[in-house]
């Protein structure tokens, strides 16, 4: 319609010139097509700004410049469709690539847990555009502890280990090293790392190593690790395991843990919370919390413990780094390696480390408050010989899983999930969820101002959830600055979530 109007325009200064209508007329025509030309230029820049189907919104109404803008890449998952920080990694850049596995192709079922299949994308770092996902099972699984994980070895091939829940699972090795013009990944059978796993993660560590560690059974069972030299062709192990709570008579003690390597790959560094699990001989009086004077449940755990592993010498030391017997059973982990007594304050999912601007473990926990309802982000570092906690901001659930990163300049960078009350609901919402946020601090931790909001906005997400941020990392495990993957939901009992990545790589140099 404009085209026609213009050319309309000109048809009529044309004929005004011809016909010598006079200087005015021609002025005139002038303005009309100046003003018709930036009218179309508008309204072109316009239809062309920049706008993401992710956040339903504009660039500008999301707070969030063009170019970084949350990009979905799958749907229909289920519950933990992107894992919390229990299990990693999930995403690795190889060969230009970022290779992202996670649970999908999800079917509903009575009891709302759904059936989902291990499955794999590629994002292209240059193009910025995605893979079809592609299943790497041919059975699904309705246990959402079977979400795959993913990570590359020193000769460049990819690995997948899913279908881990008190089993071996199923370990896949790619036939050929990935290259960049890798269009499609041929998959064969490896190893078995061990003959039960659950909660895997993988870290590569120096003098060629390569660790997975992860709970050896069910909930009361022990922790441990298995490292390979050989690029995940076999697997050997400690000869003590590194925790088993329960041990030494204090049946159903469990925990939850989490782990990140040292700056120089030789140590790892351990962080878990403790709990009753309440198995054998139950008694719902064994779940009584007094600080709330209520009857809880085993989705709350409580304290918070610290320990590193030397993976040369396989020695396990505290935050004094006395040297520790193996292994910790309940006693001899709350003397030597419990930083925090959280005096019954609760958290579900165990903390997110991260190495500060010294090179140190860090923690990012989630903990109840006053109430059962109320919950906070905390920063805990050690400071001058003392473990300091400091508050950064309310959350929604004991389950909201953040991340913690430290960059190049000092700053730390907390990305939280929060609510504006408590969530409950369907299946889905089990585990918490809401928007995530990203808090900063420029001094060690110890003040937080809100930087921005990290998860989608506009009309298109206004009910939705999301939960379970987590960041990419390289071939050789080390963090990709900017690049972050999350799931989001807004049925509470449907499993159709969706998967985002933000790529924010280039701004940060990586």
């Amino acid at each position: 319609m404009l085209l026609n109007w213009l050319m309309s325009v000109r048809a009529w200064w044309l004929r005004s010139k011809y016909e010598k209508q006079g200087f005015w007329s021609f002025k005139l025509t002038c303005r009309l097509c100046l003003l018709a030309w930036v009218f179309c230029c508008s309204a072109f820049v316009h239809a062309q700004k920049p706008t993401s189907d992710e956040t339903g919104a504009s660039a500008e109404q999301s707070k969030l410049p063009a170019k970084v803008a949350p990009i979905k890449f799958a749907e229909g998952g289920k519950f933990k469709m992107l894992y919390d920080a229990r299990q990693r990694p999930q995403a690795v850049l190889l060969a230009g690539k970022v290779f992202v596995v996670f649970n999908g192709d999800a079917r509903s079922t009575s009891n709302e847990k759904g059936r989902a299949f291990p499955m794999l994308t590629a994002y292209d770092v240059r193009t910025r555009e995605f893979t079809a996902p592609v299943r790497l099972a041919v059975d699904s699984s309705s246990d959402h502890h079977d979400s795959p994980i993913i990570w590359a070895d020193r000769a460049d091939h990819l690995h997948v280990l899913y279908g881990c829940h008190r089993t071996p699972g199923v370990h896949l090795i790619s036939q050929s090293p990935v290259q960049a013009s890798t269009e499609q990944i041929v998959w064969k059978r490896a190893s078995q790392i061990a003959p039960k796993l659950s909660y895997p993660c993988v870290f590569r560590m120096a003098n060629g190593k390569d660790l997975v560690y992860f709970r050896t059974d069910g909930h009361t069972s022990s922790w441990t690790y298995r490292v390979s030299t050989d690029n995940g062709r076999t697997w050997g192990g400690p000869s003590a395991d590194v925790t088993d709570l329960d041990s030494g008579g204090r049946l159903d003690w469990s925990s939850y843990q989490t782990k990140i390597p040292s700056a120089d790959r030789r140590f790892l560094h351990v962080a878990y919370t403790d709990y009753d699990d309440n198995k054998h001989d139950a008694d719902p009086q064994r779940f009584y919390n007094p600080k709330y004077d209520a009857l809880v449940s085993n989705e709350w755990k409580y304290n918070l413990s610290y320990l590193k592993i030397d993976s040369e010498s396989g020695v396990v030391f505290n935050s004094e780094d006395a040297r520790l017997r193996t292994p910790l059973n309940i006693e001899s982990s709350k003397k030597l390696c419990e930083i925090w007594d959280t005096q019954w304050r609760g958290s579900g999912v165990p903390p997110v480390l991260a190495l500060n601007e010294q090179g140190e473990p860090a923690f990012l926990h989630v903990l109840s408050g006053d109430s059962l309802d109320e919950h906070c982000y905390y920063y805990v570092r050690k400071v001058n010989g003392s473990w300091r906690k400091t508050a950064i901001t309310k959350s929604s659930h004991q389950w909201n899983s953040g991340h913690l990163a430290c960059d190049r300049s000092g700053v730390l960078h907390a990305y939280v999930v929060v609510g504006q009350e408590y969530l409950e609901g369907g299946y889905m919402d089990r585990h918490g969820g809401g928007r995530i946020e990203e808090w900063t601090s420029a001094d060690g931790g110890e003040t937080w101002g809100m930087r921005r909001r990290f998860s989608p906005s506009g009309a298109r997400y206004e009910d939705w959830r999301f939960n379970n941020v987590q960041p990419v990392v390289n071939a050789d495990g080390t963090l990709v600055h900017g690049m972050f993957i999350f799931y989001g939901w807004k049925h509470e009992t449907k499993p159709n979530a969706s998967a985002f990545l933000v790529d924010e790589a280039a701004r940060t140099g990586s």
